[in-house]
């Protein structure tokens, strides 16, 4: 019997070059899931943002009015500036992941562009 002859060195180079192909693949899907977290982070933060402006305005409101005895007055006023504070709160941090996904989709078209 005669041993086993070694594999040649270009079939191997071409065998390597596929696995590294197919782990180059792989990030995409991993990248797409953490779209998926970031953006339900955001969602929760937006609803956070909110909560707090409505709560803060709701403490601010009530405490006035307990202090000068006018029970309604400034608890309604306070938490429409607290509802209005928290809706421009989450109008910000929208513009913001707006602006870092359109930096990502500029970032990725450039990188397709230098690939061709």
């Amino acid at each position: 019997m005669s041993a086993p002859t070694p594999p040649d060195p270009a079939e191997r180079l071409k065998a390597l070059e596929e696995k590294l192909a197919a782990r180059r693949v792989a990030p995409k899907v991993q990248a797409h899931g953490e779209s998926h977290y970031s953006q339900a982070q955001l969602a929760w933060r937006m609803v956070i943002e909110l909560v707090a402006g409505l709560g803060i305005g709701f403490g601010i409101g009530y405490g006035l009015d307990s202090l000068f005895g006018t029970m309604p007055i400034f608890l309604v006023i306070f938490i429409f500036f607290g509802l209005a504070a928290g809706v421009n709160t989450m109008l910000r941090s929208a513009k913001e992941m707006q602006a870092k996904q359109e930096a990502a989709g500029a970032a990725q078209d450039e990188d397709e562009a230098r690939g061709r």
